[in-house]
């Protein structure tokens, strides 16, 4: 491999909502669209898996102003490739539509 090429070590997904009712939400668990799964089987793949949401903060904190709330996931969420996760502290409602990094640590292969 070679040093110029960037390599990622997670996928992209995007924060959707959170679990809800009709008229409920339940904002300790987020809907997550990870790209490139499409159905349930696939979405197994990445259950237990490790989620970060990386943002930037107004404030210095430890010489850096970006900050991220960790989470994982949990389990799937119907027939589309969405999972459930639940973060360690909830994702606020700004981050809907917003960027997350799914990454492929804690690996059973």
């Amino acid at each position: 491999m070679s040093s110029e090429s960037g390599h990622r070590l997670y996928v992209k997904g995007r924060h959707l909502s959170y679990v809800r009712s009709k008229r409920t939400t339940h904002p300790n668990t987020s809907l997550i669209k990870i790209e490139g799964v499409d159905d349930q089987n696939a979405a197994t793949f990445y259950l237990g898996k490790r989620i970060a949401f990386v943002y930037r903060a107004k404030r210095e904190v430890n010489g850096s102003k970006i900050r991220v709330i960790w989470g994982k996931v949990t389990r799937p969420h119907g027939n589309s490739g969405v999972v459930r996760a639940k973060f360690k502290h909830n994702l606020p409602p700004k981050s809907f539509g917003a960027t997350v990094r799914v990454f492929l640590y804690p690996s059973a292969i």
